[in-house]
């Protein structure tokens, strides 16, 4: 209570009824995959594919990733984030110019083709200076590095670079808006896709028109299931992998367009293990899995078999698609993951997550790798396997829309993911709650606040019934909580929501019908 020590009209603002609880993002992914560059820490937020060939380069033989990415914003995602791997052993690329260290952003030999130019500052301040940086995918020009430092000879240099970056006017002044471990010296806030800075002073100009970094390496042998988990006990700010997206709350799908690339069979099936018990353990999230290549036999589909166990927490996707490729500019087989993440995000815009992310077209896909026909899919979708098909003048469709799991209450992914939207918006829409008077009073605001945002979900089609009462109901008062709970400091809000399943199977029935008689309606 406030204290009143002088008379007089004192004002005071308080808050009554509900509060409002805003709907949390469905259809941020977390993609984990291979890479041609860029770093590995901390997973970097990408917003549309142009970014991603930025920091991460080009698409590469040995990944899928870059695919997958491509597909996703092209099927109308919009958010994600990228988890980049490389095999455990892998080291940075790097260069030292007197006291300041330039290090690649991340590890492996890629880091080899980055050469960079020491110069003056344009604004003629000889305590500054110019950084410019030079990336090449393949064929160094070394040959010309130790040309003369003519302008045209610079710009012809970098006219043959992959990539390339300038930094002017940087200062070795940490005081200096312009100091440079304030631009390149943070691996949040870092400015550049292909160095970190480390050290002090105004490093000196460079002898010729350019320097590479060096030592960069990885191993020749393939990744495992452990480079694509990381360190479960890593300290924070050095996690990678799957363990780093524990911390990025914003991810609710997750991808890895890269898995098959684990040769190691076991290897894969716990990696599988380990990416569903994220999403069951957090539970905010979804995992969107692809079937192994080359799988003809579809009587050795299933679940158990391909995944390692069930979950409702995941839905498994098949056969493979075929894409263009712009490295042979022919066609290529690979994982749908990507794509039908942004068949996700693209239903979830236009309809909400309460729509099944089925009966949609793969914008981008050619062909599929395996024609399944209606007989086939009869076997497999009882198996809880989505299979993606193709159409004469439909196109290629997600015609399936199961969870990995047989549990009838959620076999359905729409159902999984609505009740995942409504649970996090719900959590995150009610902190206001914790240590306020556990009493009558809270819980009248609670159940206000709650049926409020229910009754909006219910007006956007997600919920049965005509009437909101038919919808969901909330409870919140002594039926249940017990005066031990209370005491306790806990607050028992009930929640029961009647969600909207999907139309699997259209039933037509049809009889000859003698005009004129009489018909019930």
């Amino acid at each position: 209570m406030p204290e009143y020590l002088t008379p007089g009209v004192y004002m005071e603002e308080f808050e009554i009824g509900a509060k409002p609880i805003e709907g949390v993002s469905t259809s941020t992914v977390g993609f984990l995959g291979r890479t041609e560059r860029g770093p590995t820490i901390p997973p970097i937020f990408i917003s549309s594919f142009t970014k991603f060939l930025r920091i991460y380069g080009e698409y590469i033989e040995d990944s899928y990733l870059a695919y997958a990415v491509n597909g996703f914003f092209g099927n109308g995602g919009q958010r994600c984030y990228i988890g980049r791997i490389v095999q455990d052993g892998a080291e940075a690329a790097s260069k030292t110019v007197d006291d300041l260290e330039f290090e690649a952003v991340g590890e492996g030999s890629w880091g080899n083709r980055v050469a960079l130019r020491i110069s003056d500052a344009s604004d003629g301040d000889l305590e500054k200076f110019k950084l410019t940086l030079a990336y090449w995918s393949s064929d160094v020009p070394v040959s010309k590095f130790g040309d003369e430092h003519t302008d045209r000879n610079i710009r012809e240099i970098l006219e043959t670079a992959s990539y390339s970056e300038q930094f002017d006017d940087l200062s070795s002044d940490p005081s200096s808006l312009d100091y440079y471990l304030k631009k390149l010296g943070d691996p949040l806030n870092n400015l550049s896709n292909l160095v970190l800075l480390e050290g002090t002073g105004r490093p000196s100009n460079s002898s010729d028109i350019f320097e590479l970094l060096e030592n960069g390496s990885e191993p020749e042998d393939p990744p495992t299931r452990d480079d694509f988990l990381g360190d479960p006990a890593a300290l924070p700010g050095e996690k990678k992998g799957l363990t780093a997206f524990y911390d990025i709350d914003e991810i609710s799908i997750i991808n890895v367009p890269d898995l098959h690339t684990i040769q190691d069979t076991q290897g894969v099936e716990k990696l599988f293990d380990d990416i569903l018990a994220q999403c069951e353990n957090l539970k905010d999230r979804f995992a969107i899995l692809d079937a192994p290549h080359g799988q003809k036999n579809i009587s050795n589909l299933d679940i158990v078999p391909v995944v390692g166990r069930e979950s409702k927490y995941g839905a498994l996707y098949y056969p493979w698609i075929k894409v263009y490729n712009p490295i042979t500019r022919d066609t290529i087989e690979l994982p749908p993951g990507g794509h039908i993440a942004g068949i996700y995000a693209r239903s979830d815009t236009e309809r909400g997550v309460h729509k099944a992310p089925a009966n949609e077209v793969v914008r981008g896909a050619n062909d599929v790798e395996f024609n399944i026909t209606k007989g086939e899919q009869a076997l497999l979708n009882p198996r809880g396997i989505n299979v993606i098909r193709s159409f004469p003048a439909r196109g290629i469709r997600v015609w399936g829309a199961r969870n990995i799991i047989r549990d009838p209450l959620w076999k359905y992914i729409n159902v999984r993911r609505l009740f995942i939207y409504i649970e996090e918006s719900i959590e995150k829409g009610t902190q206001w709650v914790v240590f306020e008077p556990n009493d009558e009073k809270l819980w009248a605001r609670v159940r206000a606040t709650v049926n409020q945002f229910l009754t909006g979900v219910w007006r956007g089609g997600a919920l049965m019934g005509t009437k909101a009462e038919e919808a969901f109901f909330v409870k919140c008062d002594r039926t249940t909580m017990t005066q031990d709970d209370i005491d306790n400091g806990r607050l028992i809000c009930v929640i029961g929501i009647a969600p909207v399943k999907p139309a699997e199977f259209v039933i037509f029935r049809i009889a000859q019908w003698t005009g004129g008689s009489a018909v019930s309606e």
